[in-house]
């Protein structure tokens, strides 16, 4: 499922994922109450979505998300390149988070790691969230 506001995105998000073998686009959304609804009525396994359609925290609606449908696995795609945001989205229950500007080469590998229950973190904010890891 894409859960994305902007229409030109959601449409590549789509064919880029559809060009993939076994991955199947059941539902698109628009806004939050749509993501909610949809999220709830198709129970797909991964949630690729942008976080900025919470208009508060985008954390606080990746908990909320999780807690509705805990076995849909929750990829965040986003143009915020902060690793202690990387972090948080996956403390509060995300298991992939990608850079929209990487989304066309690292979007499918995330889904895909998504399905199989590992975490995946895109290669620019990886590093340091392995470092705060360390400290």
């Amino acid at each position: 499922m894409l859960a994305e506001s902007h229409e030109t995105m959601r449409r590549s998000l789509r064919r880029l994922l559809e060009a993939e073998h076994g991955v199947r686009v059941i539902a698109e959304a628009t806004d939050r109450a749509t993501a909610i609804s949809l999220l709830l009525s198709c129970r797909p396994a991964v949630l690729v979505l942008d976080p900025s359609l919470w208009s508060g925290c985008g954390l606080e609606f990746i908990r909320r998300l999780r807690n509705l449908a805990p076995r849909t696995q929750i990829v965040i795609l986003t143009m915020q390149e902060i690793p202690a945001f990387a972090q948080q989205a996956l403390n509060a229950g995300a298991v992939g988070f990608v850079m929209k500007d990487r989304a066309d080469t690292e979007l499918t590998d995330a889904v895909r790691a998504a399905v199989r229950g590992h975490i995946y973190a895109s290669p620019r904010v990886a590093p340091q969230l392995a470092a705060r890891g360390r400290d």
